[in-house]
């Protein structure tokens, strides 16, 4: 398992480039109507109000571009400007941009030693990308050192240590069930790169890129320790993501070809549905640190 900052980094590398391949359909990714809605409503969630017109924004650990492009075509943000640490992810991005119309910049580097200029950009935002990085007070420095002042940080999707321990149940019932899954829907075991079953590289090393799970405390602190003003931490996702952690174990343990079609809508459709069940009635009632999801916003002094 990765100890040092340098194993941690070279995992993630070699995860996210083998992810890349496929990122975007394994997590239902998309840049309509409905993507563009999920971003900026994630985005409106994090900051606490609608989202402004930002001309010039940063996304850390941005991977195939699920936000940036979405809010790029939502018009929330004018220039873009795209990081990772992984090569595979931003060439997944950038053909992406392309096929959509889009101008991405982006940039291989890491979000604790960024190379832009200070006052650079009025929004430095991510999705689910804290939760991967080593040194987190050296990256808010960063985040702060590039803003301008009164310029907005906000990060989504980092997930919760409570809501974490919370989504290993509908995991494991999930593999306890998926021969009999697997029967119902036709589909055989999931079998590795040498054919045999059992875990992928990619699936091995999703264990263990993962460094942190936050409590909203923690993120607070991050955030004020590195001179944000303006903190505010909420959480995001229950009853979606219990649904959700299921069916991504059962589709885990299948060949994805096999997965019927009819399964994939309603797992689809059924996500969305409790998504809106989460934002009606839970998010407004629950302590954040109950959700699996949390997100962070704040101000740059000034």
């Amino acid at each position: 398992m990765p100890q040092t900052d340098t194993e941690i980094r070279d995992a993630n590398v070699r995860y996210h480039d083998l992810a890349a391949l496929h990122y975007d359909s394994k997590w239902g990714i998309n840049y309509d109507e409905v993507g563009q809605a999920q971003v900026t409503g994630k985005l409106r969630k994090a900051l606490g109000h609608a989202p402004g017109y930002y001309e010039r924004a940063l996304e850390i650990g941005a991977g195939t571009g699920y936000f940036t492009l979405n809010l790029l075509r939502a018009g929330v943000i004018g220039e873009a400007v795209a990081t990772d640490i992984s090569p595979g992810m931003l060439r997944a991005l950038e053909g992406s941009a392309r096929e959509l119309g889009e101008h991405v910049e982006t940039a291989d580097c890491e979000a604790s030693e960024l190379p832009f200029g200070d006052g650079s950009f009025d929004l430095v935002f991510g999705h689910a990308v804290l939760h991967h990085l080593p040194d987190l007070d050296a990256a808010f420095r960063e985040f702060r050192r590039v803003l301008r002042p009164g310029g907005a940080v906000a990060f989504c999707g980092e997930p919760s240590r409570y809501g974490d321990r919370i989504a290993a149940v509908p995991k494991r019932s999930a593999r306890a069930i998926s021969p009999l899954w697997r029967t119902l829907m036709g589909a055989s075991e999931r079998r590795n790169g040498n054919g045999a079953a059992g875990w992928t590289e990619e699936e091995r090393l999703e264990q263990v890129v993962d460094v942190h799970a936050f409590t909203p405390g923690a993120l607070h602190t991050h955030a004020a320790r590195a001179g944000f003003e303006n903190v505010r931490v909420s959480g995001e996702e229950l009853a979606a993501s219990l649904f959700g952690w299921a069916n991504r174990t059962l589709e885990a343990s299948a060949e994805p070809d096999e997965i019927p079609w009819a399964w994939r809508v309603y797992a689809y459709r059924g996500y969305l549905l409790l998504q809106t069940l989460d934002r009606s009635l839970l998010e407004p009632r629950l302590p954040a640190a109950l959700f699996y999801n949390l997100l962070v916003s704040a101000r740059s002094p000034g």
